[in-house]
């Protein structure tokens, strides 16, 4: 992971979510961030980039990382972000969500929605109320479902590969209770594999409300981070209709991390 870019629209949303990013990568001299602001009127440029260089300064104060600014005109702000990661080159962009207002969902909380259906790069959501905490525990959600195509092990570990947490990889399905099936075994089978150098650790839980049993699972085991994979026709799935995606993004407290099948 080389270059991370965070949206800043300067409401205070965006400004948590920068501070956040900042926090989460000192020490980690090989990433920079990218702090963007798309404008829709030239007259704006001056502005703009006058205010993300106040916001690099305040953030290269308290923190050790690498920060770079980049302002452009743009007419549509996700078509201009999808841009800018793709000639960036960019491994992750980091954007936050409100959960307080009907406005602030429309004018960040969409947006944040949006870019997590592009498919452009992973995502990661910063919740309004997340306070920092450091990477230790990281919990992997799963269908266990023809894991070994449907697991982008690749980018997952390109990212644990950064913090080193403990994983720890989680079905929830209201089918199985005390045993599980021989094909159950077997995909568990074929991710520990996969994560083997992370030593992961498998719950199997049964309850009807996802977003309960994630909830509960994460306050229990101090999980730090959420590893949703985005996926057509699948148990996380579940989690990205638009009720339950805004149910999860703003009522969580930790970070949610969207990769992509």
């Amino acid at each position: 992971m080389t270059t991370v870019i965070v949206p800043v629209d300067f409401s205070p949303v965006s400004i948590h979510t920068a501070r956040y990013a900042a926090q989460l990568l000192v020490g980690h001299y090989g990433v920079n961030i990218l702090l963007y602001h798309s404008y829709a009127k030239s007259s704006e440029e001056m502005t703009v980039i006058e205010s993300l260089e106040e916001l690099r300064k305040e953030l290269l104060a308290t923190c050790i990382v690498q920060i770079e600014i980049l302002a452009q005109e743009e007419d549509n702000f996700v078509d201009g972000l999808q841009r800018a990661v793709r000639h960036r080159k960019a491994d992750l962009v980091i954007m936050g969500i409100s959960g307080k207002s009907a406005l602030k969902k429309v004018l960040f909380g969409s947006n944040t929605l949006k870019m997590v259906d592009t498919k452009v790069c992973p995502i990661m959501i910063i919740p309004e109320q997340a306070s920092f905490q450091q990477v230790h525990n990281v919990m992997l959600t799963s269908d266990f479902k023809d894991t070994i195509k449907t697991t982008p092990s690749v980018p997952i570990k390109d990212f644990l590969g950064v913090f080193n947490p403990k994983l720890h990889v989680v079905n929830v399905d209201k089918d199985h209770y005390i045993s599980l099936t021989a094909n159950y075994e077997k995909e568990k089978q074929h991710l520990a594999q996969m994560f083997e150098e992370y030593h992961p650790e498998f719950y199997f839980m049964r309850l009807y409300d996802v977003d309960e049993a994630l909830n509960l699972f994460a306050q229990d085991k101090g999980i730090d981070l959420l590893i949703v994979i985005r996926r057509d026709e699948s148990f996380i799935q579940k989690l990205f209709k638009p009720s339950h995606t805004k149910a999860l993004s703003y009522q969580s407290k930790i970070p949610i991390l969207v990769m992509h099948e």
